[in-house]
């Protein structure tokens, strides 16, 4: 219960709630000072006129005539004028404005008038001394007393009823959402893939549906590329550690210069692989974003590939430096491994909003439905598992994390000539309008 109360639905339904009932109150006070109780008091002495004159016209008249008046009077305004005793009398029968009747009768007859009523009727009786008569007035409150007007009493309930349930459709329309983002948030902790929030509604939520399914997705990725990782981690480095162990036995009854040199290049081959899974755990850490040109960037590069380059033009750009460096290092060296020996081109293109970085080779390229897969951590190409031939299979996944870390975009696609292109592309406008 406690829960369910401290909810931002209830919350917020409650405050709004209250605020619109006050507002509301508030209005039919208004209405109720300014209209209903000025219309009653103007009735009631309207009453009290027609009572007072009838009585004085009474007195008046002929005897004879009297009898006629008091019918005539019955007929049309619903008095009754007697002088006869009309027996034993209560409190008459409360109804609404009973208080504003009596007091505008008060001042009319100018002494203190308290209604009675007689048992088994619902008439109101007054005495009225009158030309030496105690005349008697009687007539029914049904008739004569007002009744609120319908049409404020409606509006002003109308317009509470309608206020209340327009501000709850307003808080369940904001709440759920929120709501059910709170859930499928849960299971993203939990380490499961919820179904996508709906990206509908207002433009606030629709956003925040869509950059949590965006969020989510990319935690899925992470924990997946955990996982991969783990299990690369433990497969890999089981082969070096196995033949590492087994050089080591044989080292315990013959010392052999070959097995020890074997032993050595399996520690390395194990360090190899340790370093690549620590530079992509460490993809995820964004880089400071420092100003440098592009194009001695790639001069280093290609230089320490080994490859030839005839140089570009200047590029000033503002990004992180060592992040493009290690994404154009290892698609240079994803295509002196994969593109047959054939010759590698390095392209750099500068314009106002943007600068591309292409790598090319002639080999024989990756077939379509796999262009994505290479991406994923350990998926490789060539299937031997072997360092030689396929490396450790971190390359472009490294590309692909660091990339995504820092807002730019890679693509690869085939070429119609024969062989891959790898693409870079970075954003050269930042945040404030600097480039």
């Amino acid at each position: 219960m406690k829960s369910i109360t401290r909810s931002l639905f209830v919350r917020t339904a409650l405050t709004l709630a209250l605020a619109f009932v006050v507002f509301q109150a508030a209005a039919f006070w208004v209405v109720t000072r300014t209209l209903i109780i000025p219309v009653a008091e103007r009735s009631a002495d309207d009453l009290a006129g027609l009572v007072v004159l009838s009585a004085q016209t009474w007195v008046e008249l002929p005897p004879e005539t009297r009898p006629a008046f008091e019918r005539e009077l019955a007929r049309r305004h619903g008095l009754r004028l007697t002088t006869a005793d009309i027996g034993a009398t209560v409190d008459a029968p409360q109804f609404a404005f009973r208080s504003q009747i009596e007091a505008a009768l008060s001042r009319r007859v100018g002494e203190t008038i308290v209604l009675r009523g007689v048992p088994g009727t619902v008439a109101a009786w007054l005495d009225i001394p009158v030309g030496g008569h105690d005349l008697r007035v009687g007539f029914f409150p049904d008739r004569y007393a007002v009744k609120p007007p319908l049409a404020a009493t409606t509006v002003v309930a109308l317009g509470t009823f309608l206020s209340l349930l327009t501000a709850l459709f307003l808080v369940r329309r904001i709440t759920v959402p929120l709501a059910r983002a709170a859930q499928a948030a849960s299971q993203v902790g939990a380490g499961e893939l919820p179904e996508p929030l709906p990206e509908t509604g207002p433009a606030e939520l629709a956003e925040l549906a869509r950059r949590f399914n965006t969020m989510a997705a990319e935690v899925r990725d992470l924990l997946d590329n955990r996982t991969t990782l783990l299990a690369g981690i433990s497969h890999d480095l089981r082969t070096p550690m196995t033949r590492l162990q087994l050089n080591l036995e044989m080292l315990r009854d013959a010392p052999d210069p070959a097995r020890i040199d074997r032993a050595v290049a399996d520690l390395a081959d194990m360090n190899r692989l340790i370093t690549g899974y620590l530079e992509l755990a460490r993809t995820t850490q964004t880089e400071t974003k420092v100003r440098f040109d592009l194009a001695e960037l790639l001069e280093e590069v290609v230089a320490d590939a080994g490859l030839p380059w005839a140089g570009a033009a200047p590029c000033e750009v503002e990004v992180a430096r060592l992040a493009v460096r290690r994404i154009v290092s290892n698609l240079i060296q994803n295509a002196q491994r994969y593109g047959g020996g054939t010759p590698i081109e390095l392209a750099l293109e500068c314009s106002d909003t943007w600068v591309r970085v292409t790598v090319r080779d002639a080999g024989a390229g990756i077939p379509d439905d796999q262009m994505e897969k290479v991406f994923r951590p350990f998926y490789r190409l060539e299937s031997s598992r072997s360092q030689v031939t396929g490396g450790t299979g971190l390359g472009l996944a490294i590309v692909r994390q660091l990339t995504e870390t820092h807002g730019w975009k890679v693509k690869l696609r085939n070429r119609a000539a024969g062989g891959l292109e790898a693409v870079l592309e970075i954003p050269r406008q930042q945040p404030g309008g600097q480039v």
